[in-house]
């Protein structure tokens, strides 16, 4: 298994995050404190450090164009197998949320084909989940 890695973003409310990340997504809470809580999202530490003063970021991303949509700049995420995103898209879906750009097969037929979806949490913060039917294979494929 590969290194896990360790991630930290601003949320404007505590209570907020551990719904999103903690009921939605299905991440386990780690230690936590009034002003931070850490998040086991798929392996990897995600830690929520509270802001109250802070503006949701959604506006204030740029966007880079990739295949045809806007990506916003910065994200950050997961790379899943593809049934564990496709299960995830299935949540997300029912839950309604509303995606930034809609789960699709990015690069079809070409090196690196993957499924593809971007959102937002509730502060603001962009995160795109991608799956590859061959990960090894595909994951860096040029």
């Amino acid at each position: 298994m590969p290194s896990p890695f360790h991630l930290a973003v601003q949320v404007r409310d505590i209570h907020e995050a551990r719904g999103f990340y903690g009921d939605l997504l299905g991440c386990t809470e780690g230690r936590s404190s009034d002003t931070w809580v850490d998040f086991n999202l798929y392996g990897h530490q995600l830690v929520c450090h509270l802001n109250p003063e802070l503006e949701s970021l959604q506006g204030n991303l740029h966007r880079n164009a990739v295949d045809g949509h806007g990506v916003p700049v910065p994200h950050f995420g997961v790379v899943l197998d593809m049934q564990e995103w496709e299960n995830l898209v299935d949540r997300l879906t029912q839950a309604g949320i509303r995606f930034e750009i809609e789960p699709y097969i990015r690069f079809h037929g070409e090196p690196g084909e993957q499924g593809t979806m971007f959102f937002f949490d509730p502060s603001g913060n962009a995160l795109e989940f991608k799956a590859f039917h061959d990960i090894e294979g595909q994951l860096f494929a040029r």
